[in-house]
């Protein structure tokens, strides 16, 4: 068996987590290629390593002395060598790093320093090889990740090199450059090098044992996913479930490999496996719950207007025409309602109502704010009848009014609509009917 082992920031923010770390590597021989993030917060007011050169870089832009704050991350980083015992200077990168932030190499240079120090130390601390990203990661001309190009190089560079250390979050440009992934891209970096390796699994490694079922902020204590389909991560994901960069399973998700989401702090729980499909029952009718709060909802109504060819399609031209994007679009005979971010809507309301107009020329147009959508998700629900009974059942039993339910056509998932003042009473009245009644 091989794996590829990614760590998060806090799993790396001190030489104590390191030796957690080390621990878990060594303990399976088929933990060959290990992904870092940069140091996180070692507690709660801390500040994380990448914030920190962000910072540092900002300070180096302005022309204003910022030795005393990348001393403070070379401090960071001698903490955990020293923690760990290792004979390794960090000396000359620094020299490196301080002469190039003085040429204002670019932001994403600054923001990458935090994962390739710390590639350098793990490496170190593992006897592994280390492999810079920027010879093995790519972007191409216009800023896009070039998965060809990095599959082919970095499958060739893995399948000579027994165990190595990949620093996550960036890569290179043609130029030379360095480019990053957006924030939380370590993940991603993890199943670029799992698809290259071959592997057979993917472990990705944090600070909590895996998935909820619901956020732990608004229901105490909930219950843990045990195993959870690419097709439901990105519904949960694409509504705030943010264990895993939502962009992680695309690499991987042709080629098979699963991904298991385990904690560093708590090896020994189960965790999250990320699979295509699985025979695995739900232990619950539902796989989570997960929601955003923030919505507006514009209903079009026109009488005929299932009849008018071409409707729809003017309507949504009028959003694109002014760069909003849209959440979801539920449909009657005569009306139609977009639901869309309020913030990216409120700028630009007059200017988009007064094209749908022109448009469609609408019998009424009704403007709704302060929305919040929850997803209830799972491959169980479609083999379970009366599930949206019981959803509106749990709801009116909560005094919470759903304004708006959107269906999926795969029976993957359920979308409904409320105010934003009944969001948390929502899920925790959804959690309660699928499972702690186990309805």
């Amino acid at each position: 068996m091989k794996k590829v082992v990614k760590f998060g920031g806090s799993s790396l923010a001190s030489a104590e987590q390191f030796k957690k770390v080390g621990n878990i590597i060594r303990a399976e021989e088929s933990r060959r290629y290990v992904v870092p993030s940069a140091p996180g917060k070692r507690f709660s007011a801390d500040t994380k390593v990448t914030d920190m050169l962000y910072q540092c870089y900002e300070t180096a832009v302005s022309e204003k002395d910022f030795k005393a704050q990348l001393d403070a991350i070379q401090a960071r980083y001698q903490e955990i060598i020293d923690g760990l015992g290792l004979p390794l200077s960090l000396d000359a990168e620094f020299d490196v790093i301080c002469e190039n932030f003085k040429k204002k190499t670019g932001e994403d240079y600054a923001a990458s320093r935090g994962e390739y120090l710390n590639g350098i130390i793990m490496a170190t601390y593992l006897g592994y090889d280390f492999i810079d990203a920027t010879d093995v990661i790519f972007f191409d001309e216009e800023g896009n990740f070039d998965a060809e190009k990095t599959n082919d190089i970095l499958s060739k560079r893995l399948e000579n090199t027994e165990r190595a250390v990949i620093p996550g979050f960036y890569g290179s440009m043609p130029d030379g450059t360095i480019k990053t992934f957006s924030r939380g891209g370590s993940d991603l970096t993890g199943s670029i090098v799992a698809k290259a390796a071959q592997v057979d699994v993917y472990e990705n490694w944090t600070d909590v044992s895996g998935f909820l079922i619901a956020d732990p902020r608004i229901i105490q204590n909930p219950k843990p996913i045990e195993a959870i389909t690419y097709k439901e991560l990105r519904e949960l994901s694409y509504m705030g479930a943010t264990v895993l960069h939502e962009d992680a399973i695309f690499p991987i998700r042709e080629e098979g490999i699963p991904i298991h989401i385990k904690n560093t702090n708590a090896p020994e729980d189960a965790g999250t496996l990320i699979v295509e499909a699985t025979c695995r029952h739900p232990k619950y009718t539902i796989t989570g719950i997960a929601g955003k709060q923030g919505f507006a909802s514009i209903t079009i109504e026109k009488a005929m207007m299932n009849s008018e060819i071409g409707f729809c399609r003017k309507v949504l031209q009028v959003f694109e025409d002014n760069g909003i994007s849209i959440e979801h679009m539920p449909s009657g005979i005569d009306t139609m309602t977009v639901l869309i971010h309020q913030t990216e809507f409120e700028e630009k309301e007059q200017k988009v109502l007064a094209g749908i107009h022109q448009a469609v020329n609408p019998d009424s147009i009704e403007l709704e704010s302060d929305l919040a959508l929850i997803a209830i998700v799972g491959r169980g629900m479609r083999s379970k009848r009366g599930t949206s009974g019981r959803i509106f059942s749990a709801l009116a039993h909560a005094h919470v009014n759903v304004k708006m339910i959107d269906q999926g056509s795969s029976e993957l998932n359920i979308v409904v609509g409320v105010r934003n003042h009944d969001f948390e009473n929502a899920i925790q009245a959804l959690y309660d009917i699928f499972v702690n009644t186990r309805i």
